[in-house]
């Protein structure tokens, strides 16, 4: 029977309607396969994208890697001739790090850390997954070596006349070609012992700084890893790991004169209760040695001089209200440190880096007299870190963030300024964020900059004038663009004071449709040591990829984080809880009220780490905003974490503000839907953290799940061998409680992986 015209068109408006709902599907097996093929899309796409520049020694050749269809490429630069080079044979490389590891490396994605090339440019040592190497270019061939370490032998002294050793907790010396030795002290015992790499010779030879060290609790913290590789049954570990709280170890310096024999008692009212000294450090005349003291609750930080009769007095010091960013526990900057000083004429003054004034800026100190002779920069603006000194011409080179009003306050601007504070120049105006390094001689410099939308260029410079001399790199994405990636959008709003600018990112999927509502997802790292919503050129980002299961994907640096003014930075003190959760909603809000499509009914959280402890309390302390979160290897209680991280930021002693911040205790608060994730190895934060929380949550009979990957550590599931599991898990959890749709099945097609594999 022939249809009726009616019947005819019903039928085209339900096919309509079914295509309709199909291509508005998300979270479809074909959002996931899209979503994993973006990164070999994307990088397949670009050409010359090179990252920052790394001087080799004292030459004027330099190296960096940059990204050309899909291969990885270390260069070598000669600014003499302006010649470039492949640094080495990367095939024949991968080559050799896989027979020499037993691991398979590919040339086109060789990941080499601590890269140090000889100034011959020869040879290059690197770590490769955690192993020491050396590396001959010319014929290819890796070995293994040992990762530099001082020895712990006896320390010489600067005229080779005698070394100084510590027998029995005491500290001795001898002639060098002796072999009786002369003790030098007798109040060193086991549980009070003089600490061997702490020994330091004045330049003269007549003196000796050496600290003596009562041993604090030792905490010990224990693992079973339940699935070894390479046995059938459990191995049981521990590692030494400090707290919040716990008793610490006692340094305190003592000086001794060599000519007399005798030791010089240092009265330590000046610095009694120490979080870290730092190495003591001989004035060039051998009249004084210096050293820094942190006091424990990171509120008093002062530079101790300490004369050669022993008499200690303070030249810096300074004692903000809430705490002060200062060197972490390996030694290095962290990324807030405020923390720089620089001897001028052998202490005769002092730069010095504070931020008295509410803003991260350089001050120089009277070294005699202990007194500010001038204030080197000022403004609403912050110094990030000091790259350069040169003593005879009275300039410092340093970078700054915020320097332009209007413009991102997170770009890193690069500057030089005179001692007295005249002739600020700036020499990196592109308005992008910059990375820029100088070669060993201060004569050129090499800057690295983009945007999230302007890709890497890579410039060499003359210091003297900033005078180009070649453009080294510049990006070609010409085939990038023509597929569906696009930049981030950057985003800002007005944080919870109604005056301070909050920045943040947008990440739509590749096949966005404004006339579609998206769930939004917040990628959270709140942690105060920095900041950390990206500001260069990103070809491929793993947020792309979760936005392309059928989401929209933020992040966002709120009140409490780096790199902005004290005030900004102060929100986090005694109060991590807080994470910036009243600027990021506020955020959010503001987006939704710009863009229909951004949902804020449903928003989801996942981070790791400090950002594991923040997604967690998105569902604790927010969850009329914040429904569904991902929580990887969280540090949920800040007394359970690392004490230089947690104390700095929490305060000492231990109060009532770390309960209020706990995720631990205020588990009983939960709603809304967890997924957490932890390595049964984590020795950056202890798994206990995660699996206390856990504890609080069935007692308190909580719905939640659980993922514990056995033998992973703190990468568990995001940023290690099983990311790719993690990332799954992840994109099922959001797709399930945000989307309201069952995620693809994946058992089948891992089966169907596996039998391919093994056919």
């Amino acid at each position: 029977m022939k249809e009726s015209r009616g019947v005819r068109v019903a039928k085209i408006l339900v096919l309509l309607a079914t295509v309709s709902v199909c291509s508005f599907a998300q979270g479809t097996a074909v959002d996931y396969d899209r979503a994993g093929r973006l990164k070999a899309k994307y990088e397949a796409a670009v050409i010359d994208v090179s990252g920052p520049a790394t001087w080799i020694g004292n030459t004027h050749r330099f190296w960096y890697r940059k990204l050309s269809r899909t291969m990885y490429i270390y260069m070598i630069f000669d600014a003499d001739t302006s010649q470039k080079n492949a640094a080495f044979d990367h095939d024949k490389i991968a080559a050799s790090l896989s027979k020499l590891t037993g691991n398979t490396y590919k040339a086109q994605d060789l990941q080499l850390t601590q890269l140090r090339f000889d100034n011959g440019v020869t040879s290059f040592n690197a770590s490769v997954d955690g192993t020491a190497v050396r590396c001959t270019i010319s014929d290819s061939v890796c070995t293994k070596t040992e990762f530099p370490t001082r020895p712990p032998g006896p320390v010489r002294s600067p005229d080779n006349k005698w070394e100084a050793l510590i027998i029995n907790y005491n500290l001795v010396i001898r002639g060098v070609d002796a072999k009786d030795p002369i003790v030098l002290s007798t109040d060193g015992s086991e549980g009070n012992a003089y600490n061997a790499r702490s020994i330091v010779w004045s330049p003269d030879s007549t003196k000796i700084a050496a600290y003596r060290v009562r041993p604090g609790y030792k905490r010990e913290v224990r693992y079973i890893e339940s699935s070894p590789e390479d046995q059938v049954q459990p191995k049981y570990t521990s590692i030494i790991y400090a707290k919040p709280g716990d008793v610490l170890d006692l340094e305190q310096p003592v000086l001794f004169d060599i000519v007399a024999r005798k030791q010089i008692a240092i009265d330590n009212a000046l610095f009694p209760n120490p979080y870290e000294i730092t190495d003591p450090a001989w004035r060039k005349d051998s009249q004084a040695f210096t050293f820094e003291y942190n006091q424990r609750g990171h509120q008093v930080y002062r530079v101790i001089e300490v004369n050669a009769a022993g008499k200690a007095r303070t030249v810096i010091s300074d004692e903000p209200a809430t705490f002060f960013s200062y060197r972490n526990a390996n030694g290095s900057l962290a990324d807030s440190g405020r923390r720089y000083r620089y001897d001028v004429g052998d202490g005769r003054e002092i730069i010095w880096m504070s931020e008295r004034d509410g803003w991260s800026h350089l001050y120089l100190y009277d070294g005699i007299t202990g007194a500010v002779k001038n204030q080197i920069t000022r403004g609403e603006w912050v110094v990030r870190a000091v790259q350069r000194v040169d003593e005879s011409k009275r300039q410092i080179w340093f970078s700054a963030g915020g320097t332009h009003e209007g413009k991102d306050p997170y770009f890193a601007s690069y500057y030089r300024i005179n001692f007295d504070g005249s002739g600020l120049t700036e020499l990196t105006p592109a308005d992008a964020n910059h990375t820029l390094n100088y070669s060993t001689d201060g004569q050129l410099y090499v800057d690295n900059y983009s945007r999230l939308d302007l890709p890497p260029v890579l410039e060499l410079r003359k210091t003297a004038d900033n005078a180009l001399v070649s453009t080294v790199e510049s990006s070609n994405i010409n085939d990038l663009t023509k597929t569906e990636w696009q930049a981030p959008e950057v985003f800002t709003a007005k944080g919870r004071d109604g005056k301070t600018d909050i920045w943040g990112v947008i990440v739509r999927p590749s096949n966005f449709d404004p006339s579609k509502k998206y769930p939004v997802i917040e990628n959270i790292y709140a942690g105060p040591q920095g900041s950390f919503v990206p500001k260069s050129f990103l070809t491929y980002s793993s947020m792309m990829a979760q936005a392309d299961i059928g989401f929209v994907v933020v992040q966002i640096d709120g009140m409490g984080t780096s790199n902005r003014s004290k005030a900004f930075h102060d929100v986090a003190w005694k109060n991590l809880g807080d994470a910036g959760f009243p600027d990021r909603i506020l955020w959010h809000k503001a987006v939704a009220a710009k863009y229909p499509w951004y949902d804020i009914s449903r928003v989801g959280i996942y981070g790791g780490s400090a950002g594991g402890q923040n997604a967690l309390g998105g569902l604790l302390f927010h969850p009329e905003f914040y429904k569904v979160a991902v929580s990887y290897a969280g540090c949920h209680d800040n007394r359970m974490d690392k004490i230089w991280w947690n104390e700095q930021w929490m305060s000492w002693p231990i109060g009532p503000q770390y309960s209020a911040s706990s995720n631990v205790d205020n588990a009983y608060r939960l709603q809304g839907e967890l997924l957490l994730v932890v390595g049964e190895m984590d020795t950056n934060v202890d798994p206990s953290s995660t699996m206390q929380v856990v504890h609080q949550l069935i007692k308190h009979n909580k719905n939640f799940d659980l993922l514990v990957i056995p033998g992973a550590n703190h990468g568990a599931g995001r940023s290690d061998r099983y990311a790719t599991y993690g990332d799954h898990k992840r994109y099922d959890f959001f797709v399930r409680h945000l989307l309201g749709v069952n995620p693809p099945p994946w058992n089948q097609a891992a089966a169907n992986a596996t039998q391919s594999a093994q056919e």
